[in-house]
């Protein structure tokens, strides 16, 4: 594999629902965002000591993971939102989000694990607009390493 010195576009990924679908159209997406870990740290005073306080790291945090899309009608991903919005059925699973190359090959993944829905969204119907249906999905998740 050729090494780059320029970072990769951020315009070129899919997202891979591997235990729910295989469907093409499921893992085309217009955006991703909540790949992002902040750790949370505590202040500890030191008897003795007081120009500062010590900060040790506590945990790792989170954000929900945002994908939004076209809207499909025909999608495995889709059913799998509606069993939990609808029917309060949950089953989690890991999403695999790739970074591309210009041959389609990936450069970056990184693996959601134990994601599940807890919002779906579609943007605003307006008959004085031409534009897409936009559906958004909010997935939880415990945590995501690259992969």
């Amino acid at each position: 594999m050729t090494k780059s010195n320029y970072p990769p576009v951020g315009f070129h990924f899919m997202v891979e629902f591997p235990e729910i679908s295989s469907n093409s159209g499921d893992n085309r997406f217009q955006s991703v965002s909540g790949l992002r870990v902040d750790i949370d740290t505590e202040e500890i005073a030191e008897g003795g000591e007081n120009r500062f306080k010590h900060k040790v790291p506590v945990r790792s945090r989170y954000p929900n993971l945002v994908l939004k899309r076209g809207m499909l009608i025909d999608s495995d991903v889709i059913s799998w939102v509606r069993d939990a919005v609808e029917n309060f059925e949950f089953k989690p699973t890991n999403v695999v989000v790739k970074l591309l190359n210009e041959k389609h090959e990936p450069l970056v993944s990184w693996n959601i694990v134990h994601a599940y829905p807890v919002k779906w969204n579609l943007d605003d119907l307006n008959a004085e607009q031409n534009k897409l249906a936009i559906e958004t999905l909010e997935l939880t998740y415990n945590y995501f390493n690259r992969i």
